[in-house]
């Protein structure tokens, strides 16, 4: 999910910029830049912070497999064992 906050925050920055002429129409317009930045956003493929970290993790671990088993392999074929494609 996104963070409301920094939506809140940019609206209200954006709503700041009106001229003041305008300022009945402010909390309007406030309204409707939040509304158009949570529906830009949300048409985004887009993933949370969490699900971005666990992903990560993921990866880090089967990267971790990946070289256990090429310096395992290395070995065996050091060895002149290379492995037999049949045993599979």
């Amino acid at each position: 999910m996104i963070d409301l906050k920094n939506i809140d925050d940019l609206a209200r920055k954006l709503s700041n910029l009106v001229p003041p002429g305008l300022k009945d129409a402010r909390a309007d317009l406030e309204q409707n830049f939040k509304a158009t930045l949570q529906s830009g956003l949300n048409r985004l493929d887009l993933v949370t912070r969490e699900e971005f970290d666990v992903q990560r993790a993921v990866l880090l671990r089967t990267r971790e497999k990946l070289d256990a088993l090429e310096r395992k392999l290395a070995e065996l074929e050091a060895r002149g064992g290379a492995p037999d494609a049949s045993a599979h």
